[in-house]
């Protein structure tokens, strides 16, 4: 079935010496992973690595046999070509670490195209914008809305987060945050991309940053935590 469709890059492995195969995030059928040939050879090699640089927004023509097996482009183009993401060192750095949590995340083979728009629009956001220390933070906390368990935010005058049922109690059980960790969590809800990014200390966002991926560790099956998390932290530091 040859299928036209945007589709944001997770991941793409070197197969052998010149091919790859690359897992992405379709508008048109969720989850995809594609073998593509040749990627390191020829005059336009260079060309066709740089459309599989990670949450690459690209348009795609593809044939779907959707048979469980790898699926093979017909046409490639970008969608979005970024400005700032590829030359921030920042930016760069984030877009490596949400690649990996998004690819260690989204497992459904089929078509979510709220959570499709949403990844797109907060990308396009982080490119032409220059605040951003917390935009990874915002995107994981607004992703789990799309995967099925964003915090129950009804009781926030609670003191304590459980982090098992995703709701706020008025007692600290086993699997609760302590209060402080649940003041910065309620902030972090309340938060939108264009909010003020000078809400949190350095210190503040490490705490945050190791709640969200407790909180994506205890609700994914399966779920690993990103390599590339230590040179996340460096940068943030």
């Amino acid at each position: 079935m040859l299928v036209k469709t945007k589709a944001i890059v997770l991941s793409s492995i070197k197969y052998q010496e010149k091919c790859l195969i690359v897992k992405c995030f379709t508008q048109s059928d969720g989850l995809k992973s594609y073998f593509v040939q040749s990627a390191y050879s020829g005059k336009k090699s260079n060309q066709k690595i740089a459309y599989f640089q990670p949450l690459t927004i690209l348009e795609i023509e593809a044939n779907h046999k959707n048979k469980g097996t790898l699926e093979h482009f017909k046409e490639i183009k970008l969608a979005t070509a970024y400005q700032t993401i590829n030359t921030d060192i920042v930016k760069s750095t984030i877009v490596i670490f949400l690649s990996e949590m998004l690819h260690h995340s989204i497992h459904e083979e089929e078509k979510n195209e709220d959570l499709f728009t949403f990844l797109e629009t907060a990308l396009i956001w982080l490119d032409t914008h220059e605040e951003t220390s917390n935009f990874h933070l915002i995107l994981l906390l607004e992703t789990t809305k799309f995967l099925g368990f964003y915090p129950d935010n009804s009781e926030t005058d609670f003191n304590f987060f459980e982090m098992v049922d995703g709701i706020f109690s008025p007692f600290q059980g086993t699997n609760c945050l302590n209060e402080h960790e649940t003041f910065l969590f309620k902030k972090l809800i309340n938060l939108k991309f264009d909010s003020d990014q000078k809400v949190f200390a350095g210190i503040e966002r490490q705490i945050l940053l190791k709640i969200l991926l407790d909180y994506y560790s205890i609700h994914l099956d399966g779920f690993k935590k990103p390599k590339s998390l230590d040179v996340l932290k460096e940068v943030f530091s």
